[in-house]
């Protein structure tokens, strides 16, 4: 429990990002993501936040290929533990075959 006052820096900021009728596709949470890893001042010099932001793209692209990865494991592992007989006869019971 915190009793004492909390100090944050004064660059501090809260956002929310939300969807309707979906989830978050992994382009927008990539995206999401290198924005939370990179921040690219606009009163950078030129030369150094044209590279700043070639490295944030990088970084998206990277997390990007990761996250596809993981879904794609994930979905194997859901189809896997499908396949025990128990599973399997519930999964015919729900397609109605």
């Amino acid at each position: 429990m915190i009793t004492g006052p909390i100090s944050m820096s004064a660059d501090f900021q809260v956002g929310v990002r939300t969807t309707s009728g979906r989830s978050f596709s992994i382009e927008e949470l990539a995206a999401q993501c290198a924005n939370k890893i990179v921040a690219v001042s606009d009163a950078a010099p030129e030369p150094i936040r044209v590279q700043a932001h070639e490295f944030k793209d990088r970084v998206e692209q990277m997390v990007k290929l990761y996250m596809q990865q993981a879904v794609e494991n994930d979905r194997k592992t859901v189809y896997g533990a499908s396949q025990t007989s128990a599973a399997a006869d519930l999964l015919k019971t729900l397609k109605g075959k």
